[in-house]
């Protein structure tokens, strides 16, 4: 024990990392339809861990808390300003409901029980599952102006109340929503969640994991020119001219690879090959082309994806068959639109959408034919693997310049704090970044690793620092907050169930 004591006395941080691979792997646990999950795991493991007695920096512990909070802000930040408007009011409305009645529900439980800061704040964040209130309160005990044993006290319970309360509130919901409500109310939850689901994705089946769509984006189809096929004598130019999402890619004569221009003239007996958008090869195909062949096992066809984002001022305000014509015009072969992507969104590519400044247009075709059209349209889009670390960086220390705002409400001193104000700067770099590409960048496999390692980092310390203090607390509150996690469970759960169906 004296060994492992002092490991962690030297190198604290070896008891974070086992804190962490321990709790997510008890977080896997499965016991009927309930998984403690990795972060609750993490606490769990961090609580028992922490009674060899680890200290590490609370500073670190904020800067993971800020990382997480950025990227939630991050991820969500276009959709959070999408969805300020009047449409969303109900929405807006059963959040402020929830939050209110939340928190005057832990109140009254604190008051009537005569709970301090700390607990109340990890009562609040176990019976509703919220982990992100481990940090806030965290954050604003330590702005009470109490000293620091009082804040560590306070801190520890936060993390306590978390683990005892956060199993039911876990647990309870599912119960509720599976077995309680549908049997008060009638209702049949799987097709009501069938219909919600063809609701949500317009009809599209959502994919599980190994299933995939069969039916691909792109096609590729081989055409032999017939005598009477109706684009026998056109050239290449005017054949690629009108269409947006598909085009001829390669042509043989006589069994030999004929080289293409856009004069070029299709004859009998030509073999011509059509790529594009399958919809739009589809209806290529319904003109009576010629008879559809067959191509060998090896036969290649060589192109690329690539987004650019329009920002050259000539295509602003123009229609896609508009651009479509003027690109095409320097090309052998042509390139087409496979993605159309606005404000971080896709939208569907007809010939009549006018282009409006950043917006990210995908092009597909031939390096070459891309090439000679990128210039037309604007720069390409970076690397979709590169994080934009100067404007990450920017982020994070707004959001803490952010935090020390402080200000009074009816004589109460409030201070933003660190994770609000990262809360806050997230939100606005993702909304820039959906309004111009060319900055911001953050992959969404590095958003999510930040924002899943940060919490748990952060909730792994919180644990680890509760220590010896934790056993403590749940001899003297332990049952008291169990059943008050439920009653704030099934009351909070049960008055958002009715909240939405009032609004």
């Amino acid at each position: 024990m004296d060994l492992i004591s002092n490991l962690f006395e030297m190198a604290p941080f070896i008891a974070l990392f086992i804190t962490l691979s321990l709790g997510y792997m008890v977080g896997k646990i499965t016991i009927g339809r309930f998984v403690l999950g990795g972060v609750a795991g993490t606490l769990l493991m961090g609580v028992i861990i922490g009674q060899f007695g680890v200290n590490i920096d609370p500073g670190v512990k904020s800067i993971f808390f800020a990382l997480f909070i950025y990227a939630v802000g991050y991820q969500g930040g276009a959709k959070f300003f999408k969805a300020l408007n009047f449409r969303t009011i109900n929405i807006l409305l059963s959040a402020v409901v929830m939050t209110v009645s939340g928190l005057l529900c832990v109140l009254a439980a604190a008051y009537m029980f005569d709970l301090d800061r700390g607990t109340a704040a990890g009562l609040a964040a176990g019976g509703l599952t919220q982990s992100a209130i481990i940090g806030t309160a965290g954050d604003a005990i330590a702005r009470l102006g109490i000293s620091e044993e009082a804040q560590h006290i306070m801190q520890t319970n936060v993390a306590v109340g978390y683990a005892v309360t956060y199993i039911f509130g876990s647990l309870g919901p599912i119960l509720m929503v599976t077995w309680v409500f549908p049997t008060l109310m009638k209702w049949d939850i799987r097709a009501e969640a069938i219909k919600l689901e063809k609701e949500s994705s317009d009809g599209r089946h959502e994919l599980a994991p190994g299933e995939f769509n069969a039916l691909t984006s792109l096609v590729t189809r081989a055409y032999s020119i017939t005598k009477d096929s109706s684009i026998n004598g056109k050239t290449i130019g005017q054949l690629n001219q009108n269409s947006l999402q598909a085009c001829i890619e390669l042509a043989e004569r006589d069994g030999k690879p004929l080289e293409l221009d856009k004069f070029t003239a299709l004859r009998e007996g030509d073999l011509i090959i059509i790529t594009g958008r399958r919809n739009a090869v589809h209806e290529i195909q319904q003109q009576n082309i010629g008879a559809e062949v067959s191509l060998p096992e090896n036969y290649e066809i060589i192109e690329e994806n690539r987004q650019l984002i329009a920002d050259n001022h000539s295509i602003i305000g123009k229609s896609v068959r508009q651009i479509k014509e003027e690109t095409n015009k320097d090309t052998y072969r042509g390139v087409y639109v496979t993605e159309y992507i606005r404000e971080g969104a896709p939208i569907e590519v007809t010939p009549d959408l006018i282009v409006k400044k950043n917006d990210v247009i995908q092009l597909t075709g031939t390096a070459e034919d891309i090439n000679r059209v990128e210039n037309n349209i604007g720069k390409r889009l970076g690397s979709a693997t590169i994080t934009d670390f100067i404007i990450f960086g920017l982020g994070m220390v707004a959001g803490f310049l952010i935090g020390l705002i402080n200000f009074k409400i009816a004589g109460i001193p409030v201070t933003i704090g660190s994770g609000a104000g990262c809360l806050v700067s997230g939100l606005v770099v993702g909304w820039l970044r959906s309004k111009n590409p060319h900055v911001a960048q953050f992959p969404e496999g590095a958003a999510n690793f930040i924002r899943d390692f940060g919490l748990a980092a952060f909730v792994g310390i919180v644990g680890l620092q509760a220590g010896p203090q934790a056993v403590e607390t749940i001899k003297e509150h332990g049952m008291t907050l169990l059943f008050l996690g439920m009653a704030v469970t099934i009351i909070l759960r049960s008055f958002r169930s009715s909240s939405l169906t009032l609004f």
